[in-house]
């Protein structure tokens, strides 16, 4: 069955990790250890939430789909290249930094090693040329003049990046990246807000071509469970129609055009207490 791509998006200014200050002592490698151990639960609970704190599918550790297209630009004898398109609402998305790179880390400062790039022309269409042949750990696709990027991930919830093999004399073509914005503005509860779970409505603001929405509501105890993961709604409000516990909260609402695109997403860190 074929298996469309999951894109994470990536904020690269900022680390999971923050660098060591001055008069901190190491950290022992059993406590190094259990902060990887909880970071691959936290990916399987949230799939691309963890990530955007970090510089963003398919199931196999290639490109797994196979995509074919029109060779724009014959690779260098010895050499490949990877071809591919970048969109945002459904359009062709022209001026976009695509990056090839060597390693990739989604935890610990993103792309590393060799770096390949190439922008999207008028048609949203990119070509990376004369890349050495090996498998490279992913392709990141900058949203725009912003600091973030978007990348297919690939496994359980979306763990790994999707890797791609580039092979001499010969193009890549890899799917298509759909671009999506974090510009999405929650109104109500704002952060740090406490409210009452008696007739709560969670309202935001109307995103430009925004078909319907979906809304999630995450605990931050991982006891609780909560009803509302990806909830469609149509408007820009929704009442909570099942009661939450007591304790703090995290939303988010994604933005979604009429061709079940994902346009934007308010950001992941809006919490809000139920009293």
């Amino acid at each position: 069955m074929l298996q469309l791509p999951i894109f994470c998006r990536l904020s690269g200014a900022v680390s999971v990790f923050p660098r060591q200050a001055k008069g901190f002592k190491t950290m022992r490698s059993q406590n190094w250890s259990f902060v990887a151990i909880a970071l691959v639960w936290m990916s399987i609970l949230f799939g691309c939430n963890l990530t955007k704190k970090t510089p963003s599918a398919n199931t196999n550790n290639t490109n797994e789909t196979e995509v074919t297209g029109v060779e724009k630009v014959k690779p260098a004898p010895g050499t490949g290249n990877v071809q591919g398109k970048v969109f945002y609402n459904s359009k062709p998305a022209e001026g976009i930094e695509v990056k090839l790179c060597e390693s990739f880390n989604r935890f610990l400062g993103g792309c590393s090693g060799k770096e390949f790039t190439a922008k999207t022309d008028k048609d949203g269409d990119y070509v990376i040329t004369n890349v050495p042949p090996k498998t490279y750990d992913t392709i990141l696709a900058r949203v725009f003049d912003t600091d973030s990027s978007i990348f297919a991930t690939s496994g359980i919830a979306g763990i790994s990046a999707t890797k791609y093999e580039v092979v001499a004399d010969k193009t890549l073509f890899v799917n298509t990246t759909h671009l999506f914005k974090s510009d999405l503005k929650l109104t109500h509860p704002k952060a740090a807000e406490k409210v009452s779970a008696t007739g709560l409505e969670l309202r935001w603001e109307s995103y430009p071509d925004a078909a319907y929405y979906k809304l999630s509501v995450r605990p931050n105890d991982h006891m609780v469970t909560s009803p509302y993961t990806n909830k469609r709604v149509d408007g820009t409000s929704f009442t909570l129609d099942q009661p939450l516990q007591k304790g703090t909260y995290r939303w988010q609402v994604e933005a979604y055009n009429s061709d079940n695109r994902k346009l934007a997403e308010s950001a992941d860190d809006i919490e809000f207490t139920i009293e």
